[in-house]
């Protein structure tokens, strides 16, 4: 199992709205160059064409199948590569790096954003959104049935834990990287799902795709549906106010 875009975009709606809170901190004006890192399926990045006529925007994913979907949607000043955030280099200095829901798969964040800093041009801007979820309680349940027999011997020991770090780590650790008027935000964006079993499916399309696709199909199915009982224990409200925790970040290169 991988990165299913039909899975990830059953809550579509639900992501759209910490995407157009990360645009709102950003200084948009014609012409761009641009980078979204993470595009995935690439709706939201043609917006960010939109918002910038005559903009150069380069969509980057590791995900094939995101990406068949994102290429449909390429058209003059907006393109979409294969590559991973980890090692994909930009041809020339960017006007804004921007990444939504992407950067929490990439370990190591202080090296991470020193690096994406170094993309800018002068004046150039950062705009991240990461999810910062990982205190409530569906991931624990994850990480404790990954530990358990069979499991962890099925996924060779693997747990999935956030590299996403504090508010004020992240302002201490752009102004290291040479950015200038930095703004992190905490918030909480509430979701009103039917049930836990909901909660679960909001799961297979991100975090659980980490553990899936590390075990056979048959194995996979087997772990999701041990999980089902124990959320429906944690969360047993119907139907239940999903509260996730995002972290939007903002900062600029001076000019």
């Amino acid at each position: 199992m991988a990165w299913d875009p039909s899975q990830y975009e059953k809550f579509r709606r639900e992501r759209e709205a910490p995407f157009l809170d990360l645009v709102a901190l950003g200084a948009w004006r014609n012409g761009m160059r641009v980078l979204d890192l993470g595009c995935g399926t690439g709706e939201l990045t043609a917006r960010l064409l939109d918002l910038s006529p005559g903009a150069e925007v380069t969509g980057v994913d590791s995900s094939e199948s995101m990406l068949a979907r994102a290429r449909a949607l390429a058209r003059p000043g907006l393109r979409f590569e294969q590559g991973r955030i980890e090692t994909w280099e930009p041809r020339s200095p960017l006007d804004l790096v921007f990444s939504h829901a992407a950067l929490h798969w990439v370990d190591d964040h202080p090296a991470l954003f020193a690096r994406l800093a170094g993309f800018l041009a002068r004046g150039g801007q950062l705009l991240v959104q990461m999810p910062s979820n990982h205190g409530h309680v569906s991931p624990r349940l994850v990480q404790e049935l990954a530990q358990e027999p069979p499991w962890g011997e099925r996924l060779a020991g693997f747990v999935r834990r956030s590299p996403v770090l504090t508010v004020d780590a992240y302002a201490e650790l752009l102004h290291r990287a040479g950015l200038e008027l930095p703004v992190v935000i905490a918030t909480v964006y509430g979701h009103v799902l039917a049930d836990a079993g909901a909660v679960l499916e909001w799961q297979k399309g991100t975090l659980l795709v980490a553990y899936t696709e590390r075990l056979s199909e048959e194995d996979g199915r087997a772990f999701l549906a041990a999980l089902l009982p124990r959320f429906e224990r944690a969360m047993p409200d119907r139907p239940y106010y999903y509260a996730f925790r995002r972290t939007l970040i903002a900062a600029r290169k001076p000019s």
